[in-house]
């Protein structure tokens, strides 16, 4: 079953009056608990496209199908909405909130979408046991080390069981170790609940976890293969 589908996408934009295609007629289906990692070098379309999968960008012509909804028929206000209830977003600054402790910031999309706290509390219990974060429940962003970091981000992207996760470079500013811990545990939970997880990566070691290669180059799709 197709979870994301794009046809004909396409984004221009006109830098000092001269048009540039980031984006240049690109059409995918990606099936439901893929790994599925793009590639390719700066500047070949990786992260807009990635933004417009997750609505964060708009194409200039082309649709987005996420989970059966075309993602650019919707309004504003129901695209946010439909985000909160379908897609979980990595990426390479973690963007945690600093003022929280982990625990608030796994459960912060729950909250938003008035899960009941008993409904909270045993998901995040179940998130940092699996991502071996059960130490970190009272402690705030300062207070992680960089792969710490990262792991509460991919909780609090999991904790609402979205149908994709879409994590734009997420190992980029992490050691070899915490690098290898985070993709055995993205790809473990990726097999044990069918969240399809999509990646925009340089990384060679997420290249090789990876189960599909999409790779782009000038906003084209160059070559597609799945391991």
């Amino acid at each position: 079953m197709s979870v994301i589908e794009t046809y004909n996408l396409e984004k221009i934009y006109n830098k000092d009056s001269v048009p540039v295609h980031a984006i240049n007629d690109v059409s995918l289906t990606i099936e439901e608990g893929e790994f599925t990692a793009l590639v390719g070098p700066s500047g070949c379309g990786k992260t807009t496209l990635l933004n417009m999968i997750g609505g964060l960008d708009h194409p200039t012509s082309g649709n987005v199908t996420v989970n059966d909804q075309p993602i650019d028929e919707l309004k504003e206000s129901q695209l946010t909405d439909f985000r909160l209830k379908n897609i979980g977003f990595v990426f390479q600054s973690y963007n945690l909130v600093p003022v929280l402790t982990a625990k608030e910031n796994m459960e912060f999309i729950m909250l938003l979408q008035d899960a009941p706290k008993g409904e909270r509390d045993a998901r995040v219990q179940e998130l940092m046991s699996k991502m071996g974060l059960t130490e970190t429940v009272n402690r705030k962003p300062s207070e992680l080390s960089g792969g710490q970091q990262q792991r509460v981000a991919v909780a609090r992207a999991l904790a609402s069981k979205p149908k994709v996760i879409l994590a734009d470079e997420p190992t980029a500013n992490l050691d070899s170790k915490s690098t290898s811990d985070l993709l055995d545990l993205m790809a473990q939970m990726n097999l044990d609940e069918n969240v399809t997880f999509v990646f925009s990566t340089h990384d060679q070691r997420v290249i090789d976890k990876a189960k599909r290669i999409i790779t782009l180059e000038d906003g084209k799709v160059k070559s597609d293969e799945k391991k």
